[in-house]
C-alpha cells in the first residue's frame, strides 16, 4: 500500500477521488482492529498497529480476515480485515465526499522504518526503503498512516485503507479501477498486474501512475574506478536483500577489469554482509518476503550454473532456514540466463563480461522494462553518451543510490507510466485547464 497526499484542486468538472491527498494503490494491504499486537516492534506503540479497515476516520470490522506472517520466523503477527468489493466501494464513496473539504491541503508524511522492518524483513542498519509488491499481504506502513491522520486531526475520508486478501486482490482492484468517482489509479507493482489495472481503467480512460518491474544494468567501465565502482554495486544490489524495484539485476563489466571487479566485489560481499533477522544488532540482509521468492531466486541460480555460471559465493538457502538466502555472486554469466533476462527480486548478483561499450549498452537495453540504469566511467564523453542511450527512466553515474523525494521516479517500455516525486509526480495529479477571458 503506498499513500500520497493532496496538492491542490483539480477535475474541476470530473467526479474523483482526493489524489494524492489519497492516492489509491492497488495492495493488499491490511487492518482488522486488534490489540493483538499489544507488544508492537521495535518498541512501536501498539495503537500503530491495527487490524480493521479503515474508512471515513473509523476502523471498520469486515466479515473475514487473513493473517500477516513475519517473514524472518514464520510466525503469524496477526490478522487483518480482509475487504471485498461492496468495502472497496463504499470507501470509494467516503473518500469522495471528503475530496471537497481537503483538496486545497498539502501534507507530506513519513513512518518509522521500524515497521517496515516487521512486515517485510529489511535490516534497520541498511537503512531500507521497500515497496511491497500487491501479492503480498499487509505493509504495517499504510496502518501506521491511517492511525497518524487522526493524530494528526486529518478529515475524515481523507485517508482511507481497504485491505484484502491475494484471494480479493483481482475483484477489489477491477472494482476502483471501474468506479465512475474514482479519477486516477496510481499502482506499484509488477509489469503483469500494472497491465491487468490499465485495461481496466481505460474503459472509463482514468489516469494512470504506474510504477513497475525493473530488471536494472550495472555496466563497469575499463576507465571506471573499480573501488567506487564495487561499493555502488553493494550499495544498489542489496538494498532490502535485493528486494526493491530499482535494485542492479545484471552486472555488465568490460574486460579490462572484470577479473579485479568480481575478486572486489566478493571481498566486499564477504566482509560486509551479514544474514539474519532484521532486529538482530550486526544484520545487513534480512530475509526474503516469501518461500515463493526464495524459490525464484534459487530457480535463477540453477539456471545459470547449469548453463555454465560459476558461483563465486553463496549459491544456496542459508543455514537459518526458512526465507534466508546466501547473498550470491556469480561469474561466467551469458545473457541467455534467467537471471539476466528476468528480474530476481533477491540478493544475486550475475556478472557478464563483455568487450565495447556498444555491446555493454546492447544487452543494457535489450529488455522490454527499463526502470533504472547503473554505470561506471571516468571518461567523460563516455559518461553522456551512455546516459543517453541508456533505455530507462532513471541512471546512475557512478552512484549506486539514485532514489529521492526531490527526483522523478519512473520508468520507460513496460517498466510503467508517470513519475513519483518532484514537481514531475505533482502535475501527475493535475489538470491543465484554459480559461479564455472576454471581458466584462
Amino acid at each position: 500500500m503506498a499513500t500520497c497526499f493532496l496538492l491542490r484542486s483539480f477535475w474541476a468538472a470530473r467526479p474523483a477521488l482526493p489524489t494524492p491527498g489519497h492516492r489509491l494503490r492497488l495492495c493488499p494491504v491490511g487492518a482488522q482492529q486488534r490489540r493483538s499486537y499489544a507488544r508492537g516492534p521495535a518498541g512501536l506503540p501498539a495503537d500503530l498497529l491495527r487490524g480493521d479497515s479503515f474508512v471515513g476516520g473509523r476502523w471498520l470490522p469486515a466479515p473475514a480476515t487473513f493473517p500477516v506472517h513475519d517473514p524472518a520466523s514464520g510466525a503469524t503477527l496477526g490478522t487483518v480485515a480482509d475487504c471485498g468489493v461492496p468495502e472497496a466501494r463504499a470507501a470509494v464513496r467516503t473518500a469522495y465526499h471528503a475530496f471537497c473539504s481537503w483538496k486545497g491541503v498539502s501534507v507530506k508524511w513519513n513512518f518509522p522504518s521500524a515497521m517496515i522492518t516487521r512486515k517485510v524483513g529489511a535490516a534497520l542498519a541498511a537503512g531500507c526503503t521497500v515497496v511491497v509488491k500487491p501479492a503480498e499481504d499487509t505493509p504495517y506502513s499504510a496502518l501506521a498512516l491511517a492511525q497518524l491522520a487522526n493524530q494528526a486531526g486529518i478529515p475524515p475520508g481523507v485517508y482511507n485503507v481497504v485491505p484484502c486478501s491475494r484471494t480479493k486482490a483481482k475483484e477489489v482492484g477491477e472494482a476502483l479501477c471501474t468506479d465512475p468517482l474514482v479519477a486516477k489509479i496510481s499502482f506499484t507493482g509488477s509489469t503483469a498486474t500494472g497491465k491487468v489495472l490499465l485495461h481496466h481503467a481505460a474503459n472509463s480512460v482514468k489516469r494512470v501512475s504506474m510504477e513497475l518491474g525493473g530488471l536494472a544494468p550495472f555496466i563497469v567501465f575499463d576507465s571506471a574506478n573499480v573501488d567506487q565502482a564495487v561499493a555502488g554495486a553493494m550499495a544498489s544490489k542489496f538494498r532490502n536483500t535485493g528486494q526493491t524495484c530499482v535494485c542492479s539485476n545484471r552486472f555488465l563489466v568490460q574486460r579490462g577489469i572484470h577479473d579485479s571487479f568480481v575478486k572486489k566485489f566478493a571481498e566486499a560481499m564477504q566482509n560486509s554482509l551479514r544474514v539474519g533477522n532484521g532486529f538482530e544488532e550486526g544484520t545487513t540482509q534480512g530475509p526474503l518476503i516469501n518461500e515463493k521468492a526464495v524459490e525464484k531466486v534459487e530457480k535463477h541460480v540453477s539456471d545459470a550454473v547449469a548453463k555454465g555460471a560459476a558461483v563465486v559465493m553463496g549459491g544456496k538457502r542459508h543455514q537459518r532456514g526458512g526465507n534466508f538466502f546466501e547473498p550470491t555472486l556469480l561469474s561466467n554469466v551469458t545473457t541467455d540466463m534467467l537471471c539476466v533476462t528476468e528480474e530476481t527480486f533477491g540478493p544475486l548478483a550475475p556478472v557478464v563480461k563483455f568487450d565495447k561499450e556498444e555491446e555493454a549498452v546492447a544487452i543494457a537495453n535489450a529488455a522490454d522494462v527499463g526502470l533504472a540504469g547503473y554505470f561506471y566511467s571516468q571518461d567523460p564523453a563516455q559518461i553522456w553518451r551512455v546516459a543517453e542511450q541508456l533505455e530507462v527512466g532513471m541512471v546512475g553515474v557512478n552512484e549506486g543510490l539514485i532514489s529521492s523525494v526531490e527526483c522523478p521516479f519512473g520508468g520507460v517500455k513496460q517498466s510503467g507510466l508517470g513519475r513519483e516525486g518532484s514537481k514531475y509526480g505533482i502535475d501527475e495529479y493535475l489538470e491543465v485547464k484554459y480559461v479564455c477571458y472576454g471581458g466584462l
